[in-house]
Order: structure tokens, then C-alpha cells, then sequence
């Protein structure tokens, strides 16, 4: 069984970086969920400020974020989608079918555990290709992939889908977000080591890349709604302390940034707040509220992940 605080794999040093170097990739997930995350993860790109950003094909906006990482040289991946965060805001998958375990509709359920419950595998399967060529076609240089909701990990009933994911990685020389480890992860109660140690063996013995770590703020914004919410500047140094506590290896840190508008607040139930400081936290694109939170401290820039040798 790993360590969960044990030492990296080999990768930093396949990425050309020393052996001891705190390698931190900074991935924009759901680009294209809505208006309000193409006008701040784009500009985040393009300024630099996000390694990479992971694009949900299913979803209304996603034509104009493929447009976009197809036009500029950014790095834009695809984040699965097999679930949906919120109630008044849907999508269907781009497979049609019950793909995502027979929502309402054709539309993906908003239950995980739906999703691992009666989801077949092979709609699954064929439902993520689908997602991943439609980018593909689009033009984009798909950079990697990584999951939506965490909806193919298996974490609510012991089912997961990583075969297929592994199995779609290795047929495109695609990395795929999944740690080595669940130091830093955000998860329910349990252990999980056990299946992260089994879907490591999984994916080397295909050649799919994986990180040593991955880390995100919570998905919420603490105390929404009351007079004791988190402020911007409680967001900041909780990101900030994040980047303090990277240890060796290749540490993922995956943020929502997106602008907290109008459109935002029609669809999203709630962290709207959240998410918009997500993009302050970058440096926010024109048109955003307040000032653009401060630069994070220097650290090791790690390659494309297709860079990484398999």
C-alpha cells in the first residue's frame, strides 16, 4: 500500500526538473460550463496565470472554449462529465443514451451515486470517446484529461469507471488527473488509499501518467448566506497556504474560476461566490468585481503533462 505521505513517483525528473522540485500544475476546471467561466478562465489563460484548463463538452458554452483553445496555444484538456453540480442548470451528454445513469430527460443526473448505480459501462465508455472527439474535432490539442463531480472514481458505492478512462488515456497518449496518493485530496469519510494503489497499477501497466498529488480549496464557500461567510481575502490565504504546503513531486491544484455575474447566479445554486474568487485569485479579467488578488509565490512550472515521457 502507498504512503500517503510517502515520497513521489519518478515524474518530476521525467519532466527534466530536479529529483527534490515542488512541481505545481494549476488546472481551470469546467471551461465551458457557462458564459461567466469562458470570459475568466480564457483571459486566465492567455495572461498566463492557469497552466492549463479542463473544457465539459456537454455543456451549452463549450463550442466557444474549444473555439478558443483551438485558435490559441494554450493547454486545454477535457473534464469527463457524467453528472451535473446544479438543479436548474442541465446537459445532456454527447453520446445521447443513459450514459450518465438515465437522468430525467437524457439529462445527467445530479447523484453520483446514481451515476455508479445504473450507468452501464459501456455507455460509459462510449459516452467519455464521444466527449473527447468532439474536442478533438474542434481543432483543440487535447493536453490531458481528468473527471467531473468525481463521478467515475468509484467513491460512493466501490464502482468505478477508471478502465474505461484508462483505456480511453492510453488509446490517445493522454495523462489523466488521478493522485497517487490522498494526501491533500478532498474526499468523504473512508479509505480510499486501497483504490488509488490498485488504479495506479492500472494506469502504469497501460502507460497513463498520473500526478503524485492533487489539492483544491472546498467546493463551498464557508458560511454562504450568513454574516460569517468567508471574505476574499479568508480565499486568498487558504489558496496562498496551499501553494506553502506543496511538498516534492507534481502537485495538481485544480480551481472553478469564473466571473460572479448575473448568469452565474441564475444557474449555479450556490459557491457562485466562490468560484468568483476563484478568478480574483488569478487576476481578474475586465469587467470583474474588486481588485485582482496578489501574485502567488514562485514555483517550479511543470511542462504540458503530454510532454511527460510514458
Amino acid at each position: 500500500m502507498t504512503d500517503p505521505g510517502g515520497p513521489p513517483s519518478d515524474l518530476v525528473s521525467r519532466l527534466g526538473l530536479a529529483d527534490d522540485a515542488r512541481a505545481v500544475i494549476l488546472n481551470a476546471d469546467d471551461y465551458g460550463m457557462c458564459r461567466a467561466a469562458n470570459r475568466a478562465i480564457s483571459e486566465l489563460l492567455l495572461a498566463g496565470h492557469l497552466d492549463s484548463a479542463t473544457v465539459m463538452v456537454p455543456c451549452g458554452w463549450a463550442p466557444d472554449a474549444l473555439a478558443f483553445a483551438a485558435a490559441h496555444p494554450v493547454a486545454v484538456g477535457v473534464h469527463l462529465v457524467l453528472g451535473r453540480d446544479w438543479t436548474r442548470f442541465r446537459w445532456p451528454g454527447a453520446a445521447g443514451g443513459g450514459a450518465g445513469g438515465g437522468g430525467r430527460g437524457g439529462y445527467f443526473p445530479r447523484d453520483v451515486r446514481a451515476v455508479e448505480q445504473k450507468a452501464r459501462a459501456e455507455d460509459v465508455a462510449a459516452e467519455l470517446a464521444a466527449q473527447l472527439d468532439a474536442a478533438l474535432a474542434a481543432g483543440v490539442d487535447v493536453s490531458h484529461l481528468d473527471n467531473h463531480m468525481g463521478s467515475v472514481y468509484g467513491l460512493e458505492t466501490g464502482r468505478s469507471f477508471l478502465p474505461q478512462v484508462f483505456e480511453l488515456a492510453a488509446r490517445h497518449g493522454l495523462p489523466f488527473r488521478l493522485p497517487r496518493t490522498t494526501d491533500g485530496m478532498l474526499l468523504p469519510p473512508g479509505d480510499f488509499q486501497p483504490l488509488l494503489d490498485e488504479a495506479t497499477a492500472a494506469a502504469a501497466a497501460l502507460g497513463v501518467v498520473l500526478v503524485d498529488r492533487q489539492s483544491a480549496h472546498p467546493f463551498e464557500l464557508a458560511g454562504e448566506g450568513t454574516d460569517d461567510a468567508e471574505a476574499y481575502e479568508d480565499v486568498r490565504d487558504g489558496f496562498l497556504d496551499l501553494l506553502r504546503r506543496v511538498p516534492a513531486g507534481v502537485t495538481e491544484i485544480y480551481l472553478h474560476p469564473m466571473l460572479d455575474d448575473d448568469e452565474l447566479g441564475d444557474v449555479a445554486d450556490y459557491a457562485a461566490p466562490k468560484r468568483g474568487c476563484g478568478a480574483r485569485l488569478r487576476g481578474a479579467p475586465a469587467g470583474a468585481s474588486g481588485p485582482a488578488g496578489p501574485p502567488s509565490p514562485p514555483r517550479p512550472r511543470a511542462p504540458r503533462p503530454t510532454t511527460c515521457p510514458c
